[in-house]
């Protein structure tokens, strides 16, 4: 089939197209006029990215991941949000509602239920594209209650928004309040165990370097050293005066009573070396002077006895000295070794308070910013543009059908002149015959108005079914 077999088809049955035609357009336009006006109300809201909490200033990635603009979409399709809308506009309640709901249902669930699918099935949310807008639109056959619903579902998505992140934190703040109970008594209890520690072992300060027993050991080596060196003059000059040459030891020599004897001696000496000159030893000055030098010589050995008896005896004093003060500091070594090992076991007590409390004060400082977040009622979401009454409906539209009946007319005639032509095929120009008969046409003749009106009848009367026994007319 051809284009012009198909025009030639289109004209012929013209008449089933135009038929057809208006059928389908007063079918549209009759069900465009009886149909319910619908309207729709959009509410759009801006998701705020700060990138931290407005309150505790905690960074928040979640709201920067590619699949946080799809999940606030299915939180407003959610049935907790429905649920809030049914409550805040009290659309259960009235007896049109209830009428409904056990005619549909038959009683049988819960009519707050029933009523939020109801308006989940005529939402749509859509965030807009490369922004943080999310456009809400609510359709009913009523304009204001269009425009309520869908300003209630951005007012109750952002309540259901802040409970989420709310209730999740008030669940973590409970558990910190457990935990921060056992923590805080993990911190007294080593600290009682610290202190009662130091007070049994008596130890004020931890800080070695400012330990009286360390400052003390310290001295006692200083003081040994000094004994030591004490001694071994001690005993260099007990070594000298304990020789043949004890008067010319320093001690003896510098004494200023040995001093004194030796010029008493030396006086008499010269005295007595005049008088043995000029008398004989019997005579009386002569036993008298010889008398003298014998008292001084006797007094000077005797006061350098007891010079070198006294340096000796110091020697002795100093190496008792130094063998106590040795004492002494092999005791303070051992005290402050006890005394290490003692505050060794302490800096272990230290250490475990010193953690307990860093635990106790990190879950507190935990436990501050999860009491705020759980007080938290702030959303980082605001409404952009709020729904308003839409004054002219969104359906039906009146044009828009009669236009697509057209087409569909149109396309349902064609389709129907093609039927009825293949169901009885005629022959409609000199292509046909030539294609049915395979002879080639040679030409064709016009025929005029009143020949094809007798032709037109003749055919008509030859399609009808003649009367029995009569003849057929060719």
């Amino acid at each position: 089939m051809n284009l012009s077999q198909f025009l030639l088809i289109l004209r012929a049955h013209y008449k089933v197209i135009l038929l057809t035609l208006i059928v389908t357009v007063a079918a549209t336009l009759t069900v465009t006029l009886l149909k319910h006006k619908a309207y729709k109300a959009t509410t759009s809201l801006v998701l705020n990215y700060k990138g931290t909490d407005p309150v505790t200033g905690v960074a928040m990635p979640s709201q920067l991941l590619p699949g946080y603009m799809s999940t606030q979409v299915d939180i407003v399709n959610s049935m907790s949000v429905a649920l809030k809308v049914v409550d805040a506009l009290k659309l259960a309640e009235g007896e049109e509602v209830t009428q409904s709901f056990l005619d549909s249902t038959g009683g049988e669930g819960n009519i707050r239920d029933w009523v939020a699918v109801g308006l989940l099935a005529k939402l749509d949310v859509e965030p807009s594209r490369e922004s943080s807008v999310l456009n809400i639109t609510f359709t009913s056959l009523s304009a204001p209650l269009a425009a309520s619903v869908a300003n209630a579902f951005g007012n109750a998505y952002q309540q259901v928004s802040v409970k989420l992140k709310v209730d999740p934190s008030k669940k973590t703040s409970v558990y910190f309040n457990d935990q921060i109970k056992l923590l805080r008594n993990n911190f007294e209890v080593a600290q009682k165990n610290l202190s009662k520690y130091q007070q049994e072992n008596g130890i004020v300060n931890t800080d070695k370097s400012l330990d009286v027993e360390s400052v003390r050991l310290n001295e006692l080596s200083s003081q040994l050293v000094a004994a030591q060196g004490q001694t071994m003059e001690a005993s260099s000059r007990q070594r000298q005066v304990q020789g043949s040459k004890a008067a010319e030891s320093p001690d003896i020599a510098n004494n200023p009573l040995i001093q004194n004897l030796k010029m008493g001696l030396g006086s008499a000496e010269s005295k007595f070396s005049e008088i043995a000159q000029r008398l004989d030893k019997n005579h009386p000055q002569y036993q008298g002077a010889k008398a003298e030098v014998d008292k001084l010589r006797a007094d000077m050995n005797a006061q350098i006895s007891i010079a070198s008896n006294a340096v000796s005896s110091n020697a002795v004093i100093m190496r008792q000295r130094e063998a106590e003060v040795r004492a002494a500091l092999g005791a303070q070594k051992l005290k402050v070794l006890q005394l290490n090992r003692t505050r060794d076991e302490l800096s272990v007590l230290s250490r475990e308070m010193d953690s307990a409390q860093r635990a106790y004060e990190t879950i507190s400082q935990r436990l501050t910013l999860t009491n705020l977040e759980a007080q938290s009622n702030q959303s980082d979401i605001a409404v952009l543009t709020p729904a308003l009454t839409p004054l002219k409906p969104f359906s039906p539209k009146l044009l828009l059908n009669i236009l697509l009946a057209l087409v569909v007319g149109v396309l349902l005639g064609v389709g129907g002149a093609v039927i009825l032509e293949l169901l009885d095929r005629r022959v409609r120009s000199a292509a046909d015959l030539a294609g049915l008969s395979g002879l080639a046409v040679l030409g064709v003749m016009q025929k005029s108005n009143a020949v094809a009106r007798q032709q037109s009848n003749r055919a008509a009367f030859a399609r009808r079914d003649p009367p029995a026994g009569s003849p057929i007319v060719g």
